[in-house]
């Protein structure tokens, strides 16, 4: 019987690294080719014995100024969810424990995920392009407010809802206003969900491209507008996008490797004793 149960945990254990592996295999291979030598990047059958070189990352930092790229997403992304999360923090709790506006509210917010980007994006470009914020940060940054907000109080009312009411109704008893209940009781408790719920919003502006696309220029422009940009007449520049794409989602690996241990949910579970 032990020796059948070691087969499995075994044969588990095969299973579960071909698939990670299977899952992994485009992040290990763009890695690859952004140490590749130009002339090899092209080679079919590629090869895997070479001499790994900088130059990809050299030239993408240099000749394609992705520095640049890199601090208007960082500013964009960081400052609009700074200012998301607070927005809609409150707006989450005062629809988990009040039914602020009931189920119309509910559904209105929700529903406006359903309308696709590229439907918004044009009356925002005329908008923007009447009150002089095109192809400025800020213009970005607000856009990414107006489309990212619902979907994140949606996030923060379904995590409110998990918290006990006894926690304010304590508060309260104890001689607390709303206000001071909510920012040094329930906050305290949901900051799993402010976590979960910020890096969400950190990624999707990081990643957005139609809204950065249309409304942006040279100047304000984010990072996937600057990869989508080697795409030249003369092909795609594969290695430089690689390397592009590894000090892309660097900063993002690394985020998630600091703040993991918080994005686990239900701290508020067994509070009450």
């Amino acid at each position: 019987m032990l020796k059948s149960d070691r087969m499995w945990n075994l044969f588990a254990h095969v299973v579960l690294v071909v698939f990670s592996f299977i899952i992994l295999f485009p992040i290990i291979w763009t890695v690859r080719t952004s140490f590749v030598p130009e002339v090899f990047a092209y080679e079919i059958p590629p090869r895997w014995l070479f001499k790994p070189t900088f130059a990809n990352y050299v030239g993408v930092l240099k000749e394609n100024d992705l520095l640049r790229y890199l601090l208007n997403s960082l500013i964009v992304s960081g400052i609009s969810t700074l200012i998301s999360l607070p927005i809609a923090s409150l707006g989450g709790y005062a629809l988990a424990k009040y039914n602020t506006g009931g189920s119309t509210l509910k559904f209105a917010i929700i529903s406006s995920q359903m309308l696709p980007p590229i439907v918004l994006v044009i009356p925002l470009f005329m908008m923007f392009l009447s009150l002089k914020l095109v192809n400025t940060r800020t213009g970005l940054i607000v856009s990414y407010l107006a489309f990212n907000l619902p979907f994140l109080v949606w996030i923060m009312m379904g995590f409110f809802e998990s918290v006990p009411n006894e926690l304010e109704e304590a508060a309260l008893i104890d001689g607390a206003s709303r206000i001071k209940a909510f920012f040094s009781i329930i906050v305290p408790v949901a900051t799993p969900g402010l976590l979960s719920a910020g890096i969400l919003s950190f990624i999707m502006c990081w990643n957005e491209f139609l809204f950065a696309l249309v409304l942006t220029g040279s100047k304000a422009s984010t990072l996937p507008v600057a990869l989508a940009a080697l795409q030249t007449q003369r092909g795609v520049l594969i290695g430089k996008l690689s390397a592009g794409i590894v000090l892309g989602i660097s900063p993002i690996i690394l985020m998630g490797f600091f703040i993991q241990k918080y994005l686990v949910k239900g701290l508020s579970f067994g509070a009450l004793k």
